[in-house]
């Protein structure tokens, strides 16, 4: 049973990175202009962290989605306190 328990968890060790490979290469592929040219630089390193879904979370602008209240905000008006906080249009 441990032979089995400690092969499985090898095996998932080396998985797990790979799907998360896979899924940045998918972005990566995915991080080109609107003329259909591949981005560079900043650019791309943006359309990547946007793609995979780590922007927010990383920006802390979620936290500070409250109301004057101190209560948290939901919906529309949460996603314009983030999308103010981190200075988009």
């Amino acid at each position: 049973m441990k032979k089995i328990i400690i092969a499985l968890s090898i095996a998932l060790s080396f998985a797990v990175p790979t799907y998360a490979f896979a899924d940045q290469a998918a972005c990566e592929a995915k991080a080109v202009s609107k003329e259909g040219k591949p981005l560079y630089g900043a650019a791309k390193d943006a359309s990547i962290k946007k793609c995979m879904g780590s922007a927010p979370a990383d920006s802390g602008c979620e936290a500070k989605a409250v109301s004057k209240d101190g209560k948290p905000l939901y919906g529309a008006a949460k996603a314009a306190s983030i999308k103010k906080c981190e200075g988009g249009k």
